[in-house]
């Protein structure tokens, strides 16, 4: 079994890639500041031998052994990383130098979790991944749509120049228990305004579509992308099941039994009208496809948040 790093491990994706890690008996160390994380999401594993957690932000220097690093840190929603987005460049460029210097370092594997956002507002749909985007480099999204774009240039050429095993996965919307209540991002919004009987906010007309991958799967993604052989990437991982926002909150108001009624609010700038996943080098390389249902996995969604809030978890305002 291997020793395996995941930076970002105590947040929503971190975390059940950490649990899916430590089901198949490997040694996990967890990398988070908890900017975004929660040690709720590793509380399972707190007294196994085989787990171990540090406190740390990547942009600063990190000595550790590994045969495996999953980098996955950066806040990934806008609220998050928008709140400090010269902190989310320097995470995505120095912390990204710093993982790749470890790897370097002791020869390890490392994938690099990079994101839709670098084909910005694209004109190719759906987007596959030899498209280079349509992305405004001094926008509010900048931080981070630029700095996942430089975080992918770093990885490409450390395995160009070193030599090192690297991966970059582009991971798409995705979904599913340990979202934070106040990310920002759709889902979460509109199911905790579902549960409160808030309105439903709508940003834009609600006709903007996006393609949403359930947690489970985009875990299995990510893992098989660290484990193909002579395959480095970029590669694309989410659903490409494609819906209209106001599709979504329709759902969403029919799973949680809400009366919310739903309102419009102006689109913020630079916001994706269309987002939906080629996913067929995916399917050829990795043998990866999304099996969960929209519809399953967020009666899942549903019910981890309706457990949170009546557990007593704080829910933001």
């Amino acid at each position: 079994m291997a020793r395996v790093v995941v930076t970002g491990g105590a947040g929503f994706i971190g975390s059940h890639l950490c649990d899916a890690l430590m089901a198949q008996g490997h040694e996990v160390i967890c990398v988070d500041n908890l900017y975004t994380g929660s040690k709720r999401n590793f509380e399972a594993h707190r007294q196994n031998a085989r787990f171990e957690f540090i406190r740390h932000d990547v942009t600063q220097p990190l000595m550790l052994e590994a045969d495996e690093i999953y980098h996955l840190a950066c806040p990934a929603s806008p609220v998050h990383y928008q709140f400090n987005p010269v902190k989310t460049v320097k995470t995505n460029v120095i912390g990204t130098i710093n993982m790749l210097g470890v790897a370097k370092r002791v020869r390890a594997r490392l994938l690099l979790a990079s994101t839709s956002e670098v084909y910005g507002d694209p004109l190719q749909h759906p987007q596959k991944e030899e498209y280079w985007g349509n992305v405004n480099p001094i926008g509010p999204r900048s931080c981070y749509d630029e700095g996942k774009r430089i975080a992918e240039t770093l990885t490409v050429n450390y395995h160009l120049q070193h030599r090192l095993n690297t991966k970059i996965i582009r991971i798409f919307n995705t979904y599913g228990p340990r979202m934070l209540f106040n990310d920002g991002r759709v889902v979460s919004n509109f199911i905790v305004q579902a549960l409160r009987g808030e309105d439903i906010t709508l940003y834009g007309d609600g006709t903007q579509t996006r393609s949403f991958c359930y947690v489970s799967d985009m875990v299995s993604g990510i893992m098989a992308a660290m484990v193909k052989k002579d395959f480095y990437g970029p590669v694309n991982l989410g659903n490409p099941n494609e819906l209209s926002i106001a599709e979504l909150a329709e759902l969403v108001l029919e799973l949680t039994g809400s009366g919310s009624k739903l309102v419009f609010r102006k689109l913020p700038a630079d916001d994706p009208t269309r987002r939906r996943p080629d996913c067929t080098l995916a399917e050829q390389e990795l043998g990866w496809t999304p099996k969960v249902d929209l519809r399953e996995g967020l009666k899942k969604t549903i019910a981890d948040f309706e457990a949170r809030l009546k557990g007593g978890e704080k829910c933001p305002k």
